[in-house]
């Protein structure tokens, strides 16, 4: 066995390439092969440890977070999904969702993955919900490991994320995800592993990567491709100039070519308010420049302890962020350039922030909480409460998981699922255009949960019309229709039903006189208009 080298102290042992891992990445040091079984024992048992560990910290982030299927955005990806696997649906209204759509996989992956494993739907999407939350807090994990050496520090990291999901992203209008299932979070997932590629020098992997997270989400992939860029760049060496000329064509988003401008356009961009930095609150404004700030400050503190790894991270945030910071400003700022305005080119911020808050868990794991049980305690589980908190008062008519089988106490969500049982699926429904924002319906999308047709409306479709103009006349026709919908008596009802199909209304309890409501519960009325 000696003369075989295996247990021979002089044999030489490969070097760490400092250069490509720093001091943080001592896990990645290659050992020579070992035919001992409690070695490879050990390696599984670590293994396993670490993925129970991020199953319960998956768990953790959905229970904190909360789950609200339908939500917000999701009236238009779960109805693009129902309608993947239901034609039928929408026959009136599935270009408020289909024109953006077809640039992304996202809806038919989903579907596609329901109709192969015959799961049903809700169940379905639960689950990817979890999965592509693991995904991401998997992600970050395997950032942390090459930015930190210490098991603590990396597990901080990690879970700081896990807490923090419902974190704001300054001036955004986005969170680090969303309670519901997003085409955003599984385009995050993916840039993380393309940064960890990167990271490794795993070119292919990386553009391979990217692509899929294109066909996901384009704008969010193109600035993840961005910040690979930077983060493979060294000045001193052509090699990596031609990766990252050959990595920039990724870059640039798709759907450059856009239809014109119209008032009615306009109008829609409006309500947008993301689009408009100069109307930022100071502490929008101070959320943008201060993160920039606290990773060159994390930089200075990788720099002194010798890990090259965290630098370089870091670093190339600040220079991606500053960089990406004058293009939105370019752009939102001269009118001349407004079409570009629905590349939210501010949003490259969401990956700032969520690298941010990894890098900030890590730091407080090494410097603050070590392997402290209650040190750990006392910040994460007031922080936890505090989200979870904060969630609740956001959604406060809803349960806060929405979980499958489990029936809803929202009463307009009661009114959306009556309608889906009990009304023809050809239906065409009007509402007041600003029922999102009415007390106790917290944001919850019509056509998403009640699978029917509707009028536009004056809040969520207004974001779909500022991605695609073409829908723009269509919606402030349709919107300016329902304009005094309070006010609505039987006349103005029938009014819709001759000019746009109308045969159904949700009104607020307790309807109008002269129409028929065959469902009515304590917050809405479903009424028909004959």
């Amino acid at each position: 066995m000696e003369r075989l080298g295996i247990f021979n102290r002089r044999s030489p042992q490969p070097e760490l390439d400092e250069e490509r891992y720093g001091s943080g990445a001592d896990y990645e040091r290659p050992r020579p092969p070992s035919p001992l079984g409690p070695e490879l024992c050990a390696r599984e048992s670590r293994w396993v440890v670490q993925l129970v560990a991020l199953v319960l910290l998956t768990t953790l982030a959905i229970v904190v977070q909360g789950y609200h299927p339908g939500l917000e955005d999701d009236a238009f990806y779960l109805a693009a999904i129902k309608q993947d696997l239901n034609p039928a649906l929408f026959p009136h209204d599935a270009d408020f969702f289909r024109l953006q759509f077809q640039a992304t996989i996202f809806d038919r992956l989903v579907a596609s993955s329901l109709r192969w494993t015959h799961v049903p739907l809700e169940w379905g999407i639960l689950f990817w919900q979890w999965a592509v939350t693991f995904l991401i807090l998997w992600g970050c994990w395997r950032i942390g490991r090459r930015c930190f050496a210490e098991a603590h520090a990396q597990w901080a990291a990690v879970t700081l994320v896990a807490v923090l999901l419902s974190l704001p992203v300054s001036g955004t209008g986005l969170t680090l995800t969303d309670p519901h299932l997003h085409p955003r979070a599984l385009a995050t997932a993916v840039i993380l592993a393309a940064i960890v590629a990167t990271i490794d020098e795993q070119w292919l992997a990386a553009i391979a990567l990217l692509l899929f997270a294109f066909s996901a989400h384009a704008i969010m992939a193109a600035f993840g491709a961005m910040y690979c860029i930077f983060l493979m760049w060294k000045p001193a060496e052509q090699r990596s100039r031609r990766h990252a000329q050959a990595l920039a064509a990724l870059s640039l988003p798709l759907g450059w070519i856009f239809d014109p401008a119209s008032d009615a356009w306009r109008q829609a961009a409006a309500t947008r308010p993301f689009y408009f930095v100069p109307r930022w609150h100071w502490y929008e404004l101070l959320g943008v420049v201060a993160p920039l700030a606290l990773l060159w400050w994390f930089r200075a503190l990788a720099r002194r302890q010798g890990s090259t790894v965290l630098e370089r991270v870091s670093e190339r945030l600040v220079y991606f962020g500053v960089f990406q910071l004058m293009v939105a400003l370019i752009i939102l700022l001269s009118p001349r350039l407004e079409r570009l305005w629905p590349l939210e080119p501010m949003r490259f911020l969401h990956l700032v922030y969520l690298l941010l808050v990894l890098l900030t868990g890590g730091l407080l794991g090494q410097y603050l909480l070590k392997r402290h049980v209650l040190r750990w305690a006392l910040l994460f589980v007031p922080l936890a409460c505090g989200m979870f908190y904060a969630q609740r008062q956001m959604y406060a008519a809803t349960a806060h998981l929405e979980l499958p089988g489990l029936p809803s106490r929202n009463g307009w969500v009661q009114a959306f699922l009556w309608i889906r049982g009990n009304t023809p699926i050809n239906s065409e429904f009007a509402l007041d255009p600003y029922y999102l924002q009415a007390q106790g319906e917290d944001y919850h999308g019509f056509r998403a949960l009640a699978e029917r047709s509707v009028l536009a409306d004056a809040v969520k479709d207004a974001g779909m019309v500022a991605r695609v103009p073409r829908l723009a006349p269509r919606w402030q026709r349709e919107v300016d229709a329902q304009l005094g919908w309070k006010n609505f008596t039987r006349p103005d009802f029938l009014r819709l039903k001759a000019d746009f199909g109308v045969d159904w209304v949700v009104l607020a309890v307790p309807g109008v006189q002269g129409l028929e409501c065959p469902y009515r519960n304590q917050e809405v009325s479903v009424c028909r208009v004959e």
